[in-house]
């Protein structure tokens, strides 16, 4: 039964108007009998699995009929809106109380012969409940609660988790669990209870396709505050290019108004053009996130405003083009001696350009610059088609060449930018051709992560969270392709970079590695030792991936600065990561851990431990709050050695307070207001209580399922009070703007990762 269109979470206020619009859907889904039988309620549902789908309907059907009416079905949602806490505990009773040794047939069944299920649910009606759970019974019913948690777990787990769910209920050792012993165990988890009291028609939902929403208030005063350095760029930017037209269509004025537009518009396409080499002179943006102006002006923006400033560029030069198009026919009109495409095609003197070429340049310009944004696009970049990109957008140097000889005056503004850009290059130039680099070890991880470990140049310096850009002549001789540096600067012997497969290049990086035989190559073959190495396993804490010794050549540019430098100024940090998105935050989070760790105060005489609060320029941060966030289980595998250190030098280092505190979150978990998860989260609880470790992750940090609810997170940072809060966030768009509202409604400062 879906939500109306535009609906967001359920609350109490509106249960009434929901229940009026499930008796109108119920009129589209039911067919002339007025009934809706099980293959119609579960499409309904849209659930994963059917296990749950067939318990709800088996309680709804009161009179056993194999099919639910519109009064069954009103009765029991009435029950879930307007019961109390008994009655929607007593459904929940009811769910997991089923005839043990049928449940144990039939699970078997549904993976011999899906035909079975319908005939089981028969039976489930047919065979009434036992007003008791048994260990038989909660087995199955925790196993179903992983499936469609799409959490995979050993046999032994499950016992495990059935064990500690079983002996913390049975209460009285009987051998089962009664309605009283499960609600005197419930009593002992809050939160559960608590989710008891809400809508419990939100258990019958299904789940939001992505995270919803409202859009932040532009005219707010926190989104000024949080946005003032993007909105004054962009308001002097505006302001300057209307001066720079003005100013240029007044001077020729009296020539004609089509001939205004195309002088007024080619003085902003002299500045927008040198602008854009501005905006990618990435070694001198480093070097200034590192001054004041990082304060002032959006540094952390300047790929964005690159792609703003090349969509003005080409608005501008169509504008151009077409003026002066209609200003050569009003000419060729006057004349009668020439028609349009002599003056469009021929070089004259005195139409402008060198050898008066500026009619033809300016047609080639306009092209070069259509092809280079067409193929800049997305759809294009990030569809396997990289090289596409990457060799279009190489004729900037044939668009600025051109500019020089097409407009009198671009060189005038070109001069300073033009040169820093080519300084740039020839030092990127020197520095990738200075010695090529090795790649010493490569690790080939789950979720189709590559981990490669580089020699590090002797004098090569960097700051947490940056990135570099990485060339393999034995994947592609001349692409270059930026990632996130992994390893903290502390670590002086190696770089590590760890490389998600989703594109073309990055999935030819992890099969060349994966190759049991890798076939001879010209430019750098592998050595003989990764050859021989090919297929020893690898195992770490937490991790499962093969460890490959390489010795294959590569080259790096950078490194290149990003958002997150700004982190160690903060007082409390709070990391967001989304899957590949913590990649950042892994340099960062252990750099804060070596600094930490050097802070470390010991007396000589007890040995007694502590951590002093020292606040200095290079890092004063008071706390920090890392958040990560994975679609399943397998995505937290890859990097759960470093969170599983990390969480060993804070047990070290306390009594002196909680530094770092980390937040796990898988999205693809059933979350905890759903009543078919209620049972699997309390048993997961026991037993992390019990061994002192998740058994999603092997983490002393529980895993928490589904998504954050944004507004309690940001609610208990703020409660804290440990100072300024910046909130650093690497993911998905869609993500951002959700956790920037939140944002900007709690004050916080907010900085996104372009990734």
């Amino acid at each position: 039964l879906l939500p109306p269109p535009g609906s967001c979470t359920m609350s109490a206020a509106e249960d009434a108007e929901w229940l009026r619009w499930v008796t109108k859907q119920f009129g589209s889904i039911v067919g002339e009998d007025k009934e809706i039988n099980l293959e119609e309620f579960k499409t309904a549902l849209q659930v994963k699995e059917s296990f749950f789908a067939e318990r709800f309907f088996t309680l709804f059907d009161a009179d056993g009929s194999g099919t639910i009416s519109l009064e069954e079905l009103l009765k029991a949602l009435s029950m879930l809106i307007h019961g109390n806490e008994m009655d929607k505990l007593r459904f929940l009773f009811q769910v997991y109380d089923v005839d043990g040794k049928m449940m144990k047939n039939r699970f078997i069944c549904l993976f011999l012969n899906k035909v079975a299920i319908c005939k089981a649910a028969r039976l489930s009606s047919e065979h009434p409940s036992s007003g008791s759970i048994d260990p038989d019974e909660l087995r199955v019913v925790l196993g179903w609660c992983l499936r469609e948690s799409a959490i995979a777990l050993p046999e032994e787990r499950l016992g495990d988790l059935t064990l500690a769910l079983f002996e913390a209920a049975d209460k009285d050792h009987s051998g089962s669990i009664t309605f009283e012993e499960l609600r005197e165990e419930l009593e002992g988890f809050p939160e559960v209870l608590e989710n008891l009291t809400i809508s419990a028609v939100s258990w019958l939902k299904p789940p939001l396709p992505t995270e919803r929403s409202c859009r932040p208030r532009y005219l707010t005063r926190a989104y000024w505050h949080n946005h003032r350095s993007k909105l004054a760029f962009l308001g002097g930017y505006a302001g300057l290019n209307l001066l720079l037209f003005t100013l240029a269509a007044l001077r020729h004025v009296g020539l004609g108004r089509w001939l205004a537009v195309a002088r007024g518009c080619g003085q902003c396409l002299n500045f927008n053009c040198a602008f854009l080499a501005v905006l990618m002179l990435r070694r001198c943006l480093t070097w200034l996130r590192a001054t004041p102006i990082a304060n002032v002006l959006p540094l952390d923006q300047h790929v964005v405003f690159h792609q703003l400033v090349g969509y003005v560029v080409l608005m501008l030069a169509a504008v151009h083009t077409g003026a002066h198009i209609a200003n050569f026919s009003r000419l060729a009109r006057q004349d009668g001696r020439h028609a349009l495409a002599e003056y469009l095609l021929s070089a004259r003197p005195g139409v402008g350009g060198l050898g008066g070429t500026a009619s033809q340049t300016g047609l080639v310009l306009q092209g070069l610059l259509a092809t280079m944004l067409t193929f800049s696009s997305p759809c294009i970049r990030r569809s396997g088609h990289f090289e596409v990109f990457y060799w279009t957008h190489l004729s900037y140097i044939s668009v600025w060449s051109l500019l020089i000889l097409h407009g009198p005056h671009f060189w005038k503004w070109f001069a300073v930018p033009g040169c820093l850009f080519v300084l740039e290059k020839v030092v990127g130039l020197v520095w990738r051709r200075a010695g090529g680099l090795r790649i010493v070890e490569v690790n080939l991880l789950p979720s189709k992560v590559t981990h490669l470990v580089i020699e590090r140049p002797q004098f090569f310096h960097y700051k947490p969270g940056d990135y570099i850009y990485l060339n393999i002549p034995a994947i592609a001789t001349y692409e270059w392709h930026p990632f996130t540096i992994s390893s903290a600067p502390e670590q002086q012997e190696t770089l590590w970079l760890h490389i998600r497969s989703l594109g073309q290049w990055t999935n030819k990086l992890y099969e060349y590695f994966q190759q049991p035989e890798l076939p001879s190559l010209e430019l750098k073959p592998l050595s003989r030792s990764l050859r021989e190495k090919r297929c020893r396993r690898w195992e770490q804490v937490g991790v499962d991936g093969a460890r490959l010794s390489a010795n294959t050549e590569c080259y790096i540019d950078g490194p290149y600065g990003t958002p997150t430098r700004r982190i160690f100024t903060s007082e409390h940090a709070v990391l967001i990561g989304a899957g590949i998105g913590i990649t950042p935050f892994a340099s960062i989070l252990q750099s804060i851990m070596y600094r930490y760790r050097w802070r470390k105060q010991s007396c000589p005489s007890c040995h007694y431990s502590w951590c002093e609060d020292l606040r200095d320029e290079e890092m004063t941060l008071r706390k920090v709050d890392f958040i990560w966030i994975n679609r399943d289980q397998k995505h937290f595998e890859w990097f759960v050695s470093l969170l599983t250190k990390l969480e060993m030098e804070q047990a070290e280092q306390e009594p002196g307070g909680r530094f770092l505190e980390m937040h796990m979150y898988m999205t693809s978990a059933l979350s905890k207001n759903d009543m078919k998860a209620i049972g699997l989260q309390m048993a997961l609880d026991l037993l992390a209580a019990k061994e002192q470790r998740d058994s999603i992750t092997g983490l002393r940090t529980r895993t928490q399922p589904g998504r954050p609810d944004w507004s309690k997170v940001f609610e208990k940072v703020a409660e804290e009070k440990r100072g300024k809060v910046q909130v650093f966030f690497c993911g998905s768009p869609a993500l951002a703007k959700v956790i920037r509202a939140h944002c900007e409604r709690f004050g916080f400062q907010f900085f996104k990762e372009n990734f």
